[in-house]
């Protein structure tokens, strides 16, 4: 099978270059040609660039993890955060079909507006409170009907920027209160989970909206108490506050839930990802810079 990954230096793109490294390590037969591509070597804003990429290499199945991911950095930069999350995704979309590739599109939780009483479904109503959420929620638009679209949420990994990195630096830095909201209640996810599922759900070309998360649901005071215990940096330090008593106040508004509920995994029989709680331990032994 021949790969074609955007977004190939980011939290998920390094983890499935890394899985599909040991795939090709283990097996004799079902080898994986893979072609990485990060911002440096591709531009996926040019359309002329994602053309000539994807038909020169021929890719069986095309994985757009490359996103513009900061949140509140998106409603400054909108122009940005469409071209990048969702026209890119028009061009390989076009790209895809003349290829005769699949095409994997990754989203976010992003996309609900956080007023329902439970975790969402992959059938709920879209309704985007920011910027961000709304220009992948564009993504999904563009990746069309015959694509696979993963939405996943809170991705923490030992790369890039992420809450967990975060946490442990602030850990670190000083011995007093670590102040973190606990009305945001969302799915918190480990990346190496997530490009096990996006790499299976890859190879198969299963069409379709799949919810991928860690088991179960946390405030980001959750996660921090957790990190934090992992550590053995005190967890007692970690106080809960409201997103109103956020100093300074963000620009782009959090939804409120943004859980997801895995349910299309869970009516398959497919096996979930760990819990939460696990994976994250996991990860936090495993260092973090």
């Amino acid at each position: 099978m021949r790969l074609l990954l955007t977004g190939a230096g980011g939290q998920l793109g390094s983890e499935l270059v890394r899985l599909v490294a040991e795939h090709n390590e283990e097996r004799r037969r079902g080898q994986i040609d893979l072609l990485a591509c990060s911002h440096a070597t591709l531009d996926v804003c040019r359309r002329d660039q994602v053309m000539a990429a994807t038909l020169s290499f021929e890719p069986d199945v095309i994985v757009h993890a490359a996103a513009f991911t900061a949140v509140d950095a998106c409603e400054e930069e909108p122009g940005r955060a469409f071209a990048v999350n969702a026209l890119s995704t028009r061009y390989l979309a076009e790209a895809a079909r003349l290829a005769s590739a699949h095409l994997v599109y990754v989203s976010t939780d992003y996309v609900f507006d956080g007023n329902l009483g439970r975790p969402y479904l992959e059938w709920d109503e879209p309704a985007p409170l920011s910027v961000y959420g709304r220009s992948k929620l564009a993504g999904e638009k563009e990746a069309g009907q015959s694509a696979t679209v993963v939405r996943t949420a809170w991705l923490m990994s030992k790369t890039g920027a992420n809450m967990a990195k975060t946490i442990l630096r602030l850990g670190r830095e000083s011995t007093g209160e670590l102040r973190f909201v606990d009305d945001q209640r969302g799915s918190p996810t480990v990346a190496a989970d997530l490009a096990a599922k996006v790499l299976e759900l890859a190879i198969a070309r299963r069409p379709g909206l799949f919810h991928v998360t860690n088991r179960g649901e946390a405030t980001w005071f959750d996660v921090a108490r957790e990190v934090m215990a992992a550590a053995g940096l005190g967890p007692e330090r970690v106080v809960p506050i409201s997103t109103d008593e956020l100093v300074p106040r963000r620009p782009a508004a959090r939804p409120a839930n943004s859980v997801l509920e895995n349910a299309v995994l869970r009516l398959e029989g497919d096996p979930l990802l760990p819990e939460w709680r696990e994976s994250l331990g996991r990860l936090v032994a495993a260092g973090l810079a």
